[in-house]
């Protein structure tokens, strides 16, 4: 079951947000707290609120337990930017742009909670299957190959004429 919970209208921008939200997407929620916790920016702070609405969702409105949770989705959209003016040199302006962004949050409970020592022993499976096939492609490669043949020697000198 998907469970999400969205902070709109954020006063920063999408595209700080953005960098920590790639740091919590496929984590479990308990390591992603962790990992917001020790991030020190403003965004992680943000991100940290909605993680825990959307956490507080999943107990008390679908009855799922926050062990078995992980992140499936953190996504940051833009909001509405605030056009503001900034006095500049001989009574001349620019412009600020004070943007917002919406921050999604979904937490899934079907994603497979994948641990260091299931992506250690999923590595070892593979690398046995690649050494069976290698082993049986190099002796194919073997017998096949024919004699390999030696570059043509170039003729590099300058010719006169008599």
């Amino acid at each position: 079951m998907e469970v999400r919970s969205i902070y709109k209208y954020a006063r920063i921008s999408p595209f700080k947000v953005r960098e920590v939200t790639r740091e919590i997407q496929g984590l479990p929620v308990s390591a992603a707290l962790d990992v917001l916790a020790f991030t020190p920016k403003k965004a992680a702070f943000l991100i940290g609120k909605t993680l825990k609405s959307a956490v507080a969702n999943a107990e008390n409105n679908a009855n799922l337990k926050a062990d078995g949770l992980v992140v499936k989705e953190a996504i940051v959209g833009e909001g509405p930017t605030m056009k503001r003016m900034m006095a500049r040199a001989r009574g001349s302006g620019s412009r600020i742009l004070k943007r917002t962004s919406h921050i999604r949050i979904v937490l899934s409970d079907e994603i497979q909670i994948e641990t260091r020592e299931t992506r250690k022993a999923k590595r070892k499976a593979e690398e046995k299957a690649a050494k069976k096939e290698g082993t049986a492609g190099e002796t194919k490669e073997r017998s096949t190959s024919s004699v390999e043949k030696k570059p043509k020697a170039k003729t590099g000198g300058k010719e006169t004429k008599k």
